[in-house]
């Protein structure tokens, strides 16, 4: 799958690159970002950035994740990630961390709601699903902009109560 770059009106989203790494690192790295999401850890190591963005490019080229980084387009910032991944039999799944300076400002729904225009037209996915925390609200607010549809409670391989959503090409 060829790299892609997303424009929306305060945002570019594209694939991450080996420069963005001690960014991703001092974002990602955050306590508060870790505690919200099921797959970053804390501390998060400088070497793991980069074995993040290593992986990125993988799945780019062998079609199985779109990851991007998401830029302020105004001021050239990196503030945080967007993703499809597991991309397999027109489906894929939704991932996303907002840097916590950039929080509240709805720059996690412009950039989901482009990514999912992105799997939809695109790489004409028939299906994206998505999950947070139970006790990360703010990530179903996503979601719902985005048109997802909530599926009810499961849990993460820690045992977490985790809210499944789903949206279908169409809808």
């Amino acid at each position: 799958m060829q790299e892609q770059r997303i424009e929306t009106a305060r945002l570019t989203l594209r694939a991450p690159q080996a420069l963005d790494a001690a960014e991703v690192q001092r974002l990602a790295g955050d306590f508060r970002i870790a505690d919200v999401t099921g797959s970053i850890p804390h501390p998060y190591p400088p070497e793991l950035a980069q074995q993040w963005i290593e992986r990125c490019v993988q799945g780019w080229a062998s079609g199985a994740a779109a990851n991007f980084v998401i830029i302020e387009s105004d001021s050239g910032q990196l503030i945080g990630s967007m993703s499809l991944e597991n991309i397999a039999r027109g489906e894929a799944e939704v991932g996303y961390w907002i840097g916590v300076p950039y929080w509240s400002r709805g720059y996690a729904s412009e950039a989901c709601n482009a990514l999912v225009d992105f799997a939809f037209r695109q790489l004409r996915l028939r299906r994206l699903h998505a999950s947070h925390l139970a006790r990360n609200p703010q990530s179903g607010r996503v979601l719902f902009k985005a048109g997802f549809r909530h599926l009810g409670l499961g849990h993460s391989a820690s045992g977490e109560p985790m809210e499944l959503y789903e949206r279908v090409s169409g809808e």
